[in-house]
């Protein structure tokens, strides 16, 4: 029996890392689990290099976002099709054969459907979820679709070693707005306890219809939506095995940098 440096959070409780039997190519991970590689902080101190594959990130899930190597633009995976959006805005398949230094993916069935009329920010949209969902908890993904009259969504571009902070490396994104646009945002809810582990609160990343560009979703004008929701009662961890992440200054989770960026 072999261990691999997963970290498995069992109803949100650490009980024990992930087992891979002989003959089983992947790991046994539970159903309705989020499953990430890296952590957040991990990228807010410039950990840009990872060592998990597109190959083997959808084994575990068809849903979700994150970047790729060397913070080169922005990921975000539909429908079982991973996207990159580089800093030019422009959307293209990811290879198997890439890899991410952070990634959040989820194999998506959403329990609940909820509907909000009419126009609103970004912020009425956080505060109208948030009286929706009755527990704060747990981690929720959410695939949400609708009209989007604007969009303010960024990238970032391909970073070189040495690399710097995720604070500086954003100093250099490009920001986009968008108008009168149809497509999907693809994001995740996760309580405040897990801040470092990822971003607290809500994290989404846009795609249009046309899978044509999007970005990080930085805040919008968003009209007649469709709002899917799954809570996950599972997440597992698979923390990167190179120089950059044994070795690198992730600090108390670098909270207040986070924030900075992600918001």
């Amino acid at each position: 029996m072999k261990l691999k440096p997963y970290i498995w959070i069992a109803g949100l409780t650490i009980t024990t890392v992930g087992v891979v039997l002989p003959g089983n190519s992947q790991p046994t991970t539970p159903a309705n689990t989020l499953f990430q590689t890296s952590t957040i902080s991990a990228l807010a101190a410039g950990v840009y290099d990872g060592d998990t594959n597109f190959q083997e990130l959808k084994k575990h899930g068809d849903f979700g976002l994150g970047t790729v190597n060397a913070l080169d633009g922005e990921m975000i995976g539909l429908d079982g099709k991973f996207y990159q959006i580089k800093s030019n805005g422009v959307a293209s398949l990811v290879s198997d054969q890439m890899k991410s230094p952070f990634a959040v993916v989820t194999f998506f069935k959403p329990q609940t459907t909820i509907r909000l009329p009419g126009q609103m920010t970004y912020q009425q949209m956080q505060q109208s979820l948030d009286q929706k969902i009755t527990t704060k908890n747990y981690p929720y993904a959410l695939r949400i679709q609708g009209n989007f009259p604007y969009l303010k969504v960024r990238s970032v571009p391909k970073q070189k070693p040495p690399y710097p902070p995720l604070v500086n490396a954003v100093k250099a994104q490009t920001i986009f707005e968008l108008k009168n646009v149809n497509g999907t945002l693809v994001g995740f809810r996760l309580p405040a306890y897990m801040a470092g582990v990822n971003v607290s609160g809500y994290h989404f990343h846009f795609i249009t219809k046309d899978k044509k560009t999007g970005g990080h979703l930085l805040d919008g004008q968003l009209q007649n939506l469709q709002v899917e929701i799954s809570k996950i009662s599972n997440v597992a961890i698979n923390l990167p095995k190179n120089p950059g992440f044994a070795q690198g200054d992730l600090g108390d989770g670098r909270a207040v940098e986070i924030n900075q960026v992600e918001r």
